[in-house]
């Protein structure tokens, strides 16, 4: 996977995380006060895609947006210092880069916001994206379209951009947004949680019957090659036409925050799949990099040691007491 291309396209975001330690509650209303300890800005959404693969030995292209504004200038500052290849297109003043505050206190999230524009991008900035994809994609081994309905990922754009990686033969991953299901239409995976999984479908997961049973549902329906449904502490599962569903359970030993583990997910299995990985190597790879995540506080990745530490610990956990 070292030094394999990935194309990035999406939405990008600035996570900004506010720490600090609670003593008490506000006499203004039952809120707890958080005294300010610190804080930390990390790359989120597309960005932390392009960031996971970098961090995982791979080199990463992104296309996306941003505001003319601080945010903006921190996301490219960002991209730079992690080795992340930028083809951001900047909207002005009258659009903000979205950025997400958390305000964590003693390791727990008290609340979140959100600043954010996320009405769909105009036809110039469409045009921008699409001409960055034509240009990267023929040194790429897989493209991401990392959705998380904040404007990028518009019908024209996909309608544009799907078929420039169906003639080149390069896979396309689809971290989704229900609402959008419809425009995915014959890509390579998509990696929905069990909410989307059960929200496109109608099912209640409430088993591996039904969770395979979505899976199958949603193959159909989109008529791509897998669906990858990420289930939490559950694990994944894996659904390809004419196979049998392949259940990993999860490699998360501790879980910490699960931010960014479905961006991990799908930068592990871009990565592999660019490297010539087999669909249930690269999903059994992606549940190992999103155990070492979840396990972290905040946006975080994880690094090629601790994928590789994870899948040891997970084969000699399959293999059973003795056997190791």
């Amino acid at each position: 996977m070292r030094e394999r291309r990935v194309l990035v396209l999406g939405d990008v975001m600035l996570d900004e995380f506010v720490w600090g330690r609670v003593s008490r509650i506000s006499p203004e209303a039952p809120v707890p006060v958080v005294q300010v300890t610190g804080q930390s800005f990390h790359l989120g959404g597309a960005g932390n895609v392009a960031a996971s693969v970098r961090s995982l030995g791979g080199r990463a292209v992104l296309a996306g947006v941003v505001g003319e504004d601080a945010a903006g200038e921190r996301v490219e500052e960002s991209l730079a210092t992690a080795g992340v290849s930028s083809c951001l297109v900047t909207l002005g003043k009258e659009r903000p880069t979205t950025v997400k505050t958390r305000i964590v206190a003693h390791g727990q999230q008290v609340v979140r916001t959100d600043r954010e524009d996320a009405a769909d991008v105009p036809a110039d900035a469409e045009t921008a994206l699409v001409e960055s994809v034509r240009r990267e994609l023929p040194t790429c081994g897989a493209l991401v379209i990392s959705d998380y309905q904040k404007g990028v990922v518009t019908p024209t754009l996909l309608k544009r951009v799907l078929p420039l990686a169906k003639r080149r033969g390069v896979p396309v991953l689809v971290d989704p947004k229900v609402r959008h299901l419809r425009l995915y239409r014959g890509v390579t995976v998509v990696t929905p949680n069990q909410l989307e999984a059960e929200q496109a479908t109608g099912l209640r997961l409430r088993g591996l019957a039904e969770v395979a049973a979505a899976g199958r549902r949603i193959l159909e329906h989109l008529g791509c090659r897998a669906v990858l449904v990420t289930r939490g502490e559950h694990g994944m599962s894996l659904l390809e036409k004419g196979r049998p569903p392949l259940h990993v359970p999860t490699a998360a030993r501790e879980v910490f925050d699960v931010t960014g583990a479905g961006d991990s997910v799908i930068a592990t299995m871009a990565l592999a799949l660019a490297a010539g990985a087999s669909l249930p190597e690269a999903a059994v790879l992606a549940n190992c990099a999103a155990g070492v995540v979840v396990g972290k506080v905040g946006t975080a990745q994880a690094s090629p040691a601790e994928v590789l530490a994870a899948a040891c610990v997970a084969a000699r956990a399959a293999r059973g007491p003795g056997r190791g």
